[in-house]
């Protein structure tokens, strides 16, 4: 059984595939406390690999399905990867990367998150097609650009719930990007349009 938060169709807000239609399954549970986090845990269905299926069953169309959290890599296994490409689906993950991942997943995104939190956070994974660092103005991203060399990179500013921090944040991260062009800014552009 999996611990699922919701599961939505929208589009993806964030990183390399911004902008493209997705089904959402967002996991219940997280490894780590981030000051910044936006997924409340205390609410949850448990469901089979079936039952999402099912649930998602009305978007196969778009193919592509992202597996979010929370830290999705605490319940995400080969059996419920292996049901959604059986269905079509092209499986992307965005994980903090302390747990190993089922090699078999498309897309991984790695959100380090060691930043921002005291608890371990040893890097787990075999595989990162995309980096997506939260930029806080305050730590010097770059020391993420050398452990994936083919990764896409990106920085995403942190949103810290005051519109006067998030504009210096923003400004400083489009400065960063500047002088360290091989980063790509994200933003959160399901919040910038309020979409869910």
């Amino acid at each position: 059984m999996y611990r699922v938060n919701e599961i939505f169709y929208s589009l993806q807000g964030e990183g390399r595939h911004t902008g493209r239609a997705a089904v959402f399954v967002r996991f219940s549970g997280c490894n780590l406390r981030c000051p910044f986090c936006d997924t409340d845990f205390s609410n949850y269905q448990s469901m089979t690999a079936d039952d999402i299926l099912k649930a998602i069953s009305q978007w196969r169309s778009c193919g592509f399905v992202v597996l979010t959290g929370g830290e999705p890599s605490l319940q995400v296994d080969d059996a419920l990867v292996e049901k959604l490409h059986h269905a079509g689906f092209y499986v992307a993950i965005e994980t903090n990367g302390t747990h190993a991942l089922p090699p078999s997943i498309d897309w991984v995104t790695w959100s380090p998150k060691d930043l921002f939190t005291d608890q371990p956070s040893s890097l787990r994974l075999n595989k990162i097609n995309e980096i997506k660092v939260v930029f806080d103005g305050l730590h010097d991203p770059e020391r993420y650009a050398c452990i994936a060399k083919e990764a896409y990179l990106c920085l995403q500013p942190c949103d810290t719930g005051n519109d006067n921090k998030n504009q210096q944040i923003i400004t400083q991260c489009v400065t960063y990007i500047q002088q360290h062009p091989h980063w790509h800014l994200s933003l959160q552009t399901h919040k910038l349009i309020n979409i869910h």
